[in-house]
């Protein structure tokens, strides 16, 4: 193994000391940003558009976000046990593309009149489902792009990048879609896909896609394993579990969320976008404090607390009544406070996540975990749709914050909570795996 002051190792990866050198790491980063800062921006204009131009009720905003997030219950595994096999490059260029051109059509048919809730719901699906391959395919190209003892590093990068996203996003989006038009938000969105493209297409390295067998095994058996996997080691199984109570909770949480702020508050789609943008500079601090935290009190200690503190920010949201000159600034810190906790947590479980996965196992092991989870997200947002016409924004609004506290319970009664100070070596494979915070 090269000296930590080499520029590149021997499989051609990144040295520790050179990892912001690296123009194929900074293409990454910069084209996942962008990408994020898309996705952020359109995940706000769609439920925007319906809600303040289509008048849609709480039940039509359901199942708009359900839609949106279908995709995630019906391809995750599928395209993990695909991305595996191919060059992750590839497939986050054609995904950017796809869904540039989605948003550039909805972007059209808004300015020509065209853009009513079915050709929402047709737009919502389609970049959802590209979403999912871009998501699982970046998350597996930074194993194949640096070194193991790099992971952490890397992953405070595009997660930090992922918060700029979510600060520029949601504000950019409510204000396009106040000042301006649906249709012209849309197309903001689409240009950041594009810009994506262009980046991540310039990425020169050739990856070291994991060998396939001359009679490669059936897809589904390849789903197999990485559910065999994911199910037979207790982090990782941990992590799927308190990930599915949380994005329950939380998908219904926001269904409520969307319609209480407009609705209840009569805030405007600026200070909407606002309210929803102010998790991203609590996440940039999140970044930073996964760095440093972990060290000092232990994993365990500072995941279970940090998701205790994050998730609990919007119990207080329900007794707000008062004018906007009142309300945002709580709004805003609820936003910082819940980024910063959710950051710190995404950051340690993408570590522990990678550290106990193997190279070629990578990608099926996020999507696994992204089908646990983030699949509950469409049944999420329909329940909380239907709590919201059936029991009053506030009280639905109040019971769905609470049980987002679920996912720290589940964290506080697992072996992840007794995590010390550095990770426990895992079934990563690679002689230059080294533990994060080692």
């Amino acid at each position: 193994m090269p000296s930590p002051s080499s520029a590149v190792s021997d499989s051609g990866r990144p040295a520790p000391s050179s990892l912001w050198r690296d123009p194929d790491f900074r293409r990454l980063w910069v084209g996942q940003t962008v990408s994020q800062l898309g996705e952020h921006t359109s995940l706000l204009v769609l439920p925007l558009f319906a809600v303040l131009t289509l008048d849609a009720s709480a039940g039509q905003l359901g199942i708009l976000r359900a839609v949106g997030q279908a995709p995630i219950l019906l391809l995750s595994l599928f395209v993990g046990a695909w991305v595996d096999g191919w060059r992750t490059r590839t497939v986050m260029v054609l995904t950017d593309a796809g869904r540039a051109l989605a948003l550039g059509a909805a972007a059209l048919g808004g300015l020509f009149g065209l853009l009513g809730l079915p050709a929402l719901l047709v737009v919502a699906f389609t970049v959802g489902a590209l979403s999912v391959f871009f998501d699982v395919a970046y998350q597996a190209s930074l194993v194949r792009l640096v070194r193991r003892d790099q992971l952490v590093r890397g992953n405070s990068a595009l997660e930090g990048s992922r918060s700029a996203a979510q600060i520029g996003g949601p504000a950019l989006g409510g204000a396009l879609v106040s000042l301006l038009s649906a249709p012209i938000a849309a197309a903001g969105s689409a240009l950041f896909f594009a810009l994506s493209f262009l980046s991540i297409l310039r990425i020169r390295r050739r990856e070291v896609v994991p060998e396939r067998s001359e009679r490669p095994p059936h897809i589904g058996r390849r789903i197999h394993e990485g559910l065999r996997f994911v199910v037979g080691d207790t982090s990782l199984r941990t992590v799927c579990l308190a990930s599915a109570a949380f994005q329950f909770c939380f998908a219904a949480m926001m269904t409520v969320y969307l319609l209480f702020l407009p609705r209840e508050l009569h805030l405007s789609g600026t200070a909407v976008g606002l309210a929803l943008a102010a998790t991203g500079p609590g996440a940039l601090l999140g970044s930073v404090l996964a760095a440093r935290l972990p060290g000092r009190f232990g994993y365990g200690v500072v995941l279970v607390s940090a998701a205790a503190l994050g998730d609990g920010a919007f119990l207080c949201v329900p007794a707000l009544h008062a004018s906007a000159a009142v309300t945002l600034p709580v709004l805003l810190a609820v936003g910082f406070v819940f980024g910063t906790g959710g950051q710190l947590v995404n950051v340690m479980v993408m570590a522990v996540r990678q550290t106990a996965t193997p190279d070629g196992m990578q990608g099926r092991a996020a999507a696994t975990i992204t089908f646990v989870g983030m699949g509950m997200t469409p049944l999420g947002s329909l329940l909380g749709g239907f709590l919201a016409q059936e029991w009053g924004l506030r009280t639905s609004l109040l019971v769905t914050a609470a049980g987002m506290l679920l996912s720290p319970v589940v964290l506080a009664l697992s072996p992840l909570a007794r995590l010390g100070r550095t990770l426990p070596a895992g079934a990563g494979g690679g002689s230059d795996r080294t533990p994060p915070f080692a």
